[in-house]
């Protein structure tokens, strides 16, 4: 039986949004939708060994997750640990040094961000699956299809004039390579490889995606990215159960 590790990673404090990881979203906590889905993981794949764990600095963000999740190990960060300038690569290899004390060895570290609210069990389910088919890869992290494509509808500043990001010779989108945008939402770590890395950098590993529905994930910024965020959700919960299905899955 496959180990995993879910780690749900909050700061207190934010510079570019305030306190977002403890925004009431849609009215419930923010933080409660990434529960939720995992919970909701976890109950559908018995065939896992899962354990949830909060690596985080806020007292009140704690004291939010074990109000309702009391089964989450909470795991108060350091100072060392605290800094907008700290890697995430070394808060997931913190929480993983302190549970396999407690735990034991884990097959995989999967991180979930609290500031992906739309985000189902299924594509958490899509995630892992991704990385137990593909065992040489290192990393699988979510994905949403570009908007646009630097093969051939995005420029860079020159100075006194722009070019295109990669010359090519493309003259339809459809003619370029697929692109994604990296959405922050999932990431689904060989144990290994993130246990040994040294410098803090995704991109020393041979990474595999996952694709998201692209409405479904925006970088919650700003007070306005929030909002927008809370309209589509509307739309989401309205139309498509799997999403309806975290949101009423919250603890009350």
């Amino acid at each position: 039986m496959k180990r995993i590790l879910i780690t749900i990673c909050g700061r207190a404090g934010s510079k570019g949004f305030a306190n977002k990881n403890l925004k009431t979203f849609c009215g419930k906590p923010l933080v409660y939708y990434t529960l939720s889905a995992a919970q909701l993981f976890i109950q559908s794949h018995p065939d896992y060994q899962v354990d949830i764990a909060l690596n985080t600095d806020s007292d009140l963000l704690a004291d939010l997750v074990l109000e309702k999740y009391p089964e989450v190990e909470y795991l108060p960060r350091s100072k060392e640990l605290g800094g907008d300038t700290v890697p995430k690569m070394a808060v997931f290899q913190d929480t993983l040094a302190r549970m396999e004390e407690k735990k034991g060895r884990y097959d995989y570290v999967m991180d979930l961000d609290i500031t992906s609210p739309l985000r189902t069990a299924q594509d958490i389910a899509n995630a892992v699956e991704q990385k137990e088919t593909r065992p040489d890869l290192d990393l699988v992290f979510s994905v949403t299809p570009a908007r646009r494509n630097p093969y051939f509808n995005m420029v860079r500043d020159c100075g006194d004039h722009v070019e295109k990001v990669i010359e090519s010779p493309f003259t339809a989108r459809q003619q370029a390579p697929e692109i994604y945008d990296l959405n922050a939402s999932i990431y689904v770590f060989e144990r290994d490889f993130l246990a040994n890395n040294h410098t803090g950098i995704l991109w020393d590993g041979k990474i595999g995606v996952s694709q998201m529905m692209d409405t479904g994930i925006l970088d919650i910024d700003s007070e306005e990215d929030f909002q927008l965020m809370e309209i589509i959700a509307g739309h989401l919960y309205q139309n498509y159960p799997l999403f309806t299905q975290v949101r009423e899955n919250i603890r009350s």
